[in-house]
């Protein structure tokens, strides 16, 4: 019997629809010219996920089907399906994700012609399933650009110029044995990437073969692994291109002059600063203005100042801080009902946002104008615009640490 040429991995936790839909594309969609295999390794789902792993199966796909005892969490999944792998070469595929026919094809005949390469690379589409429409390539790609091994300093270069991450790839399954190990600190991509350079040439391809479907059809809001890392992950990015650059450092293939180091430094600090950039703009539009001011001020430390992003957050974040801090600290008082919002002009508008931004439902929001009983000033948090105002609320018996100045908290929102 012959060998398997490509093994197509999705690991799945209770997303049952999603994989049904991601399995019919099998059935209507994909057609390759080369025999295939789809491992899946189910993260002790408790859907139905097996009952429409077995359907599949019952109409001729070539599934083999493997359930992890209990959750191990994501990554661990993702392992052991590619660790089930027995083709000739492996692709991860997620379960809401797509495959591109052709850029598929054209991969793995790139990779029969050229057995010096461990893994073809490239960009790939952010899919609008709902509109049926591809979003510009991650980051792109001129021609296919081979890189041979050990070529270290060329490919940081490569990566830093076209601000590469090299996530989606079709790898010759032999070289996943030493490259898949656990990296905590060290964005995996790049500290995988440094893995297959040193096993052999590695080459980026202009043409995607990988659609990632940001709006489902089945579910528009899902969470994403890959959004969650966008915004919390900016430093394992730089602790990433460290490791690679160390491991071109320790194979020879990377000079450590200082001059060299200096330059390695600001280059990856740059890249590091750019995807914060990034982290900032989608905080803000989560509405989470307390992080998106940590970042805010670690950008303009680093000269970003200018950078469109945090000139736009730079309009919205003082009062939103603000506010945000405000329900923050209400939120998180025991006993604490009431809200008085004292020497604002739109009191509803002010409720409003506050509500947006989490404040609890059962806190009634008052104007400064509604009395209060002797009883319920204990119980009671006030919002005050000038520090000024402070005085008659304590006068009043409100505790010092329950009435909020804007002026407390402005001081410390350096814009």
């Amino acid at each position: 019997m012959s060998q398997v040429k490509l093994s197509i991995c999705i690991p799945t936790y209770n997303r049952a629809r999603f994989l049904e839909k991601a399995l019919t594309y099998f059935v209507e969609l994909y057609q390759f010219p080369f025999t295939y295999e789809i491992i899946i390794s189910d993260n002790a789902s408790t859907d139905d996920t097996r009952e429409v792993v077995d359907g599949f199966a019952a109409k001729g796909l070539p599934i083999r089907y493997f359930r992890q005892a209990e959750n191990r969490g994501p990554y661990p999944n993702i392992v052991s399906a590619f660790g089930r792998a027995s083709g000739e070469y492996t692709i991860y595929l997620a379960d809401d994700d797509v495959l591109i026919n052709e850029g598929v094809r054209d991969a793995i005949r790139y990779l029969d012609l050229n057995p010096e390469v461990t893994v073809c690379y490239a960009p790939w589409y952010s899919h609008d399933e709902v509109d049926g429409r591809d979003g510009v390539p991650f980051y792109t790609v001129d021609k296919d650009t081979r890189f041979k091994r050990r070529e270290f300093e060329p490919v940081f270069d490569f990566l830093i110029e076209r601000h590469v991450f090299p996530e989606i790839g079709i790898y010759r399954t032999a070289a996943l044995r030493s490259a898949w190990v656990p990296r905590s600190f060290a964005y995996w991509a790049f500290a995988y990437l440094a893995h297959f350079l040193e096993q052999g040439a590695i080459t980026f391809l202009k043409t995607p073969f990988y659609r990632q479907v940001i709006r489902s059809k089945i579910t528009r809001d899902r969470p994403q692994e890959g959004h969650a890392e966008v915004l919390t992950s900016w430093d394992s990015y730089r602790g990433g291109l460290e490791y690679f650059a160390y491991s071109g450092a320790k194979r020879g293939a990377l000079r450590l002059t200082p001059d060299r180091r200096l330059y390695l430094d600001a280059q990856i600090r740059d890249f590091t600063m750019v995807r914060m950039s990034v982290a900032l703009r989608m905080w803000v539009a989560k509405r989470d203005y307390i992080r998106a001011y940590e970042l805010y001020s670690r950008l303009m430390l680093g000269g970003f100042e200018h950078n469109p992003d945090v000139q736009q957050a730079r309009r919205v974040l003082p009062l939103m801080v603000c506010l945000q801090t405000v329900m923050w600290r209400t939120n998180a008082m025991a006993g604490v009902d009431r809200l008085v919002l004292h020497g604002v002009d739109d009191h509803g508008a002010i409720e409003e946002l506050l509500r947006e931004l989490g404040l609890r439902s059962e806190i009634t929001v008052l104007p400064a104008t509604a009395p209060l009983a002797p009883e319920e000033v204990a119980s009671t948090a006030v919002f005050v615009t000038a520090d000024s105002d402070r005085k008659q609320y304590l006068r009043k018996g409100h505790l010092p640490n329950l009435v909020i100045s804007e002026g407390d908290i402005l001081n410390h929102v350096l814009i």
